[in-house]
């Protein structure tokens, strides 16, 4: 059971990380560069739609199975129980990780339908240009960053496991 548990586990980081590396590093400065405005607010609005599905579901799976794995560990001592370096990784990765959750909902839930409003402005031709592009940016910087932080977790894992 614990192997299938490693397993789904490293799958939702896989598809995690790999949507957010694609999408920062490949998609969003490939369609920047190739799409007129609302062409490039009607693509991201798609990708991101499905990106963000993903995301979520990979994140309850991550949450469910690393509970799991964490209670079946040796070196858990109980919940706040800081009493080794293994615990200590746990917990600053746990941290990190609800700066992410944090970060990717207010990309879900408040930036995604502002762009989502702005495109439809866009497309009838009342959209704010200087607004779109700010937002744009934001968004290809937020998920940057949530790459990066996504790249601190994998970090916080090693130094946990090198601590076992």
């Amino acid at each position: 059971m614990l192997a299938i548990i490693y397993w789904l586990h490293m799958l939702a980081t896989v598809a995690w990380i790999g949507g957010l590396a694609a999408l920062g590093l490949l998609v969003l400065p490939a369609a920047h560069k190739t799409l007129s405005g609302t062409q490039y607010s009607a693509f991201l609005t798609q990708v991101t739609r499905r990106l963000q599905l993903i995301g979520w579901l990979s994140l309850a799976v991550l949450i469910g199975t690393g509970m799991f794995q964490m209670s079946a560990s040796p070196f858990y001592q109980g919940f706040l129980a800081i009493t080794n370096p293994w615990a200590e990784a746990i917990l600053a990765k746990h941290i990190v990780i609800a700066g992410m959750t944090g970060l990717s909902a207010y990309l879900t839930w408040w930036h995604a339908p502002k762009m989502e409003r702005l495109a439809l402005l866009q497309a009838r031709g009342k959209g704010d240009q200087v607004e779109i592009a700010a937002m744009h940016h934001r968004e290809e910087l937020l998920v940057r960053i949530n790459l990066g932080v996504s790249i601190l977790i994998l970090l916080l894992t090693a130094l946990a496991r090198s601590a076992q």
